[in-house]
């Protein structure tokens, strides 16, 4: 299976939001990674339910829905009518979330559990049976532009473990510090989505980003 982009709009020209999106479609992005943030869970505000509802009338372009928010089952059903197909909450957030990937699953989307940098691997063991994905910030989440954790690799690898140890499709992405360098690694440790955000839109060929990273097995990773 080759490596998926999912391409971060939080450091995207949002007067030119439109034509940004098409020109990820074209350039091959497999995903829009839409994170949405309350200023409270981190330290930061960002997209909300009118955006990604306007997102989704404009593209055919998966979306990848990532609510960095204190309280994520509250907003579950409004952010899956607005568009989503995966609505990925935080381990570390108030929700239940054994209640919050149902109500996810019931409101017809895919379901990612995520976890910060200093949650262990083992947090999502219980999970792995109903989740569609999990998601491994490999920098603290909040901001984009920061380089990856290192140490993080390691996490990656025992999340890939875990998930191979289970007989139906778990999703494998990681957010944070991904580009040419430290996508190889995260590759190599069993990612199979990378979140791309200032380093696909700095890039002056966003197409061949894209495909280096789709050309990237975790076989060749490892070599």
């Amino acid at each position: 299976m080759e490596n998926m982009v999912s391409a971060s709009i939080l450091n995207a020209d949002m007067l030119r939001l439109g034509d940004v999106i098409k020109q990820l479609d074209q350039a091959g992005a497999d995903m829009l990674h839409f994170d949405v943030m309350d200023g409270v869970f981190v330290n930061n505000l960002s997209f909300g339910i009118p955006i990604l509802k306007a997102i989704s009338q404009a593209t055919h372009l998966y979306l990848d829905v990532h609510l960095m928010i204190t309280d994520p089952i509250r907003y579950v059903k409004d952010f899956a009518e607005a568009g989503a197909d995966l609505i990925t909450f935080h381990y570390e957030s108030v929700s239940d979330p054994f209640a919050t990937i149902e109500a996810i699953h019931a409101a017809g989307c895919k379901a990612g559990i995520s976890i910060k940098p200093a949650t262990p691997a083992e947090a999502v063991i219980p999970f792995l049976d109903k989740v569609d994905a999990v998601l491994v910030m490999t920098v603290e989440p909040g901001f984009g532009g920061q380089g990856y954790i290192p140490e993080m690799t390691e996490k990656i690898a025992a999340v890939r473990s875990a998930i191979d140890s289970w007989d139906h499709e778990i999703m494998l992405e990681v957010d944070g510090g991904i580009n040419a360098e430290t996508a190889p690694i995260a590759s190599a440790a069993g990612a199979e989505i990378m979140v791309i955000g200032s380093y696909l839109f700095k890039s002056e060929d966003m197409a061949a980003v894209i495909e280096a990273v789709h050309n990237l097995s975790r076989s060749e990773a490892a070599d």
